[in-house]
């Protein structure tokens, strides 16, 4: 797996990584833990939205079918 980034970035990376004198790997590290912490909120909130989908049931749509 090849791992391509853009030139622009690279000097976007070299740039803060002076003025806020951080080491590039720990600018990528915890941009990296804060994406994968926005992506898996945003995949719960869907999951969320998907069960809520299949049991929002209304009173007739519950019952029917059933006989008692």
């Amino acid at each position: 797996m090849d791992i391509v980034i853009s030139l622009d970035r690279v000097e976007q990376l070299k740039l803060y990584s002076k003025l806020i004198e951080k080491d590039i790997s720990n600018i990528l590290d915890e941009a990296l833990e804060e994406y994968f912490i926005k992506v898996e909120k945003e995949l719960q909130e869907k999951n969320l939205e998907n069960e809520n989908m299949l049991t929002n049931l209304n009173y007739d749509e519950f019952w029917d079918g059933v006989d008692i």
